[in-house]
This record gives structure tokens, sequence and C-alpha cells, in this order.
């Protein structure tokens, strides 16, 4: 939303784009080791716990990303890409019920993130909350391609007990 993050200085964010490179390139490893050659003093900046979030996901320690996520989420709380971030890890450790706690209570801070909308459907449907799962979900198509996102939902097994009511839409 309105906070900013001020970027790296060079040797850094070569390092910092080196990572990304190898993120995009599926090699998780590289990417640690050029965000281990970022300053000490410049590892909590949000650009490299970010990145170093997508690190630990693509190696699903999710532990570590929950607690990487909590750092963003500390550093910049008006951007939701901590929050959503930190949902996703919970839940991936079977976690949901707080995974939901963390994602619904900032929903309303951002508006326009269809996903978030989306990730509280799933958790709901996963709690067993079938119809608070839809409501979420009708948001969420009023923000996105309702087509696309009726189509990534109908694959997507954490809504399974939903698919006939998603087919319907």
């Amino acid at each position: 939303m309105g906070q900013q993050i001020e970027p790296l200085a060079p040797p850094d964010s070569f390092h910092l784009s080196a990572a990304v490179g190898w993120l995009e390139l599926g090699n998780h490893r590289e990417a640690n080791e050029e965000l281990e050659k970022i300053a000490p003093a410049l590892r909590g900046h949000p650009g490299v716990l970010k990145v170093r979030y997508e690190v630990y996901a693509k190696a699903r320690k999710w532990e570590i990303a929950v607690d990487i996520a909590q750092a963003i989420t500390k550093a910049v709380p008006d951007i939701s890409y901590g929050w959503f971030h930190l949902a996703y890890a919970l839940h991936e450790l079977k976690r949901t019920q707080e995974a939901w706690n963390v994602l619904s209570p900032v929903a309303d801070k951002f508006p326009d993130r269809y996903l978030i909308r989306y990730n509280l459907a799933c958790y709901a449907c996963q709690l067993g909350n079938l119809a608070e799962a839809m409501e979420w979900l009708d948001k969420a198509f009023d923000i996105a391609d309702k087509q696309s996102l009726k189509l990534m939902a109908l694959k997507d097994p954490d809504l399974a007990p939903l698919w006939g009511e998603i087919a319907k839409i």
C-alpha cells in the first residue's frame, strides 16, 4: 500500500538480483548463497527477507518461512506480502486456524488483494465453515477475473468440498 521500501545499493543489490535470478531458474540453494553475500547489517531488509522467504518456501521449510514472514510483517506491516505468506506458511504446517487468525483481521487493509480473500476461502473451507468460505470466494470473484479464478478454485484441493457450488458460478 503506502509504505515504500528503500532499495539496496550495490553490491548488495547485485546479490539480491542474483538471488532472484537463481530462484527463477529453480535453484533455491544458489539463491540462498547469494543472499549470504549481502552485508549482515542489511539481511533484515524487507526485500532480502522477501527473497529469503521464497528460498525457504521452495525448500518447503515452513517453520523457518513462518519466522521470516513474521519479520516481514513487523518491518513492513502495510504491505500485504508478509501477512499473506505468513498465513500460507502456517497453513502448509497444518496450522490452518492460525493462518485464518493471521489473515482475516488484515483483509480489509488490502481491499484490492483477491488472493487474500481466496486464501481465506480455502482456510474457512478447511476449517469446515463452508458458508463463510463461499462468502470469501465471492469477494475474491468481485476483485479478480472470475473465469480464471473459478478454474483455479475447481482445481484447488482446499476447496474440494465446495467444487459443486463453485461449478454453478
